[in-house]
């Protein structure tokens, strides 16, 4: 047997709503089980809770999921779906959704890069910090100046 780990995220009354909008904007995902107070569904393989526990509990920063991104065109995606609806901008690559879950939206592989380079680190921390969503060009540029 297998002890797997994974997320449960508390709402108050719209664990589905928050699962459909989920599995609307991942591929690969789905809602695997249905009952009125727990909603449990996969995010590209990935498995995770929704329960409807009440409005004693709400998201904040301190825990977000992060979605890695190859290119600009599955940052603007991400960025543009997850705000879908009354999410929020934040920065650095920062959002919160319209349920109040956050989410950081990054260009992985290019700012691992950048960030191992000690002539380009602190140039790539000066632009994003000044960035609400990556822009993967200015970022790149700003580095290499």
């Amino acid at each position: 047997m297998t002890n797997q780990i994974y997320p449960c995220l508390w709402f108050d009354g719209q664990a589905k709503a928050a699962a459909n909008f989920y599995c609307s904007i991942f591929k690969n995902s789905k809602i695997t089980s249905d009952t009125p107070m727990v909603v449990n569904f996969e995010l590209n393989g990935k498995k995770i809770m929704c329960l409807n526990g009440g409005p004693e509990f709400k998201f904040n920063e301190a825990v977000s999921f992060v979605v890695d991104c190859e290119n600009q065109e599955e940052i603007d995606y991400y960025w543009n779906k997850l705000l879908a609806g009354g999410g929020q901008e934040s920065q650095c690559g920062w959002l919160k959704d319209k349920f109040g879950l956050s989410w950081q939206i990054v260009p992985t592989a290019i700012l691992a890069k950048l960030l191992s380079d000690p002539q380009k680190a602190p140039k790539a921390v000066q632009a994003f910090m000044q960035m609400k969503k990556f822009d993967i060009e200015k970022l790149v540029t700003a580095a290499n100046k």
